[in-house]
């Protein structure tokens, strides 16, 4: 009698468990199984497979962790702000420019118009100093692109920084 009541006990925790999850409706991004919520949503029946559903939580509304130093988009940067900003982004570009130019200055110095002094193991393998060559020359092109860069983005700085730097 025992076993016949605790067969039945654990085959109505199984059909309530499963009439539980059979019916799962999904309202607009929401997912639930309470039959109220269907009814006042107008909610549609999910068929077939299963449904997880993870809480998460919302971001805080507030906007107490943001920085008054950085302005949002939309928002007006102060005047004196914008040209300090300015006047920091022109020392930075021209400390750049000077650090390119000085490299260029070296690359070319080493590339010697296209002879290069060959170094030790370049002596006996005509193949690495061709290759060591030609390395110059990429590191020459790509500095020069790297100053006209350079050269563009402080152009773009506000002349009135230029003056407010110097």
């Amino acid at each position: 009698m025992k076993t016949v009541f605790l067969s039945l006990l654990l085959t109505a925790a199984c059909v309530s468990g499963v009439s539980a999850q059979d019916r799962i409706y999904r309202c607009g991004n929401e997912y639930t199984n309470t039959v109220s919520e269907v009814q006042a949503k107008n909610c549609k029946l999910i068929s077939g497979g299963n449904v997880t559903v993870v809480q998460g939580q919302k971001p805080p509304s507030g906007g107490a962790g943001k920085s008054p130093a950085v302005a949002s988009p939309g928002q007006r940067v102060d005047a004196g702000d914008q040209r300090a900003k300015d006047s920091d982004a022109r020392l930075i570009l021209e400390s750049e420019l000077r650090k390119a130019e000085a490299r260029q200055a070296e690359l070319l110095k080493e590339y010697n118009n296209g002879e290069p002094e060959k170094l030790g193991p370049e002596a006996r393998n005509h193949q690495k100093y061709l290759d060591r060559i030609a390395e110059l020359k990429a590191s020459i092109s790509r500095n020069e692109s790297d100053i006209a860069g350079i050269r563009r983005e402080l152009g773009r700085v506000p002349a009135a920084a230029a003056s407010a730097a110097k």
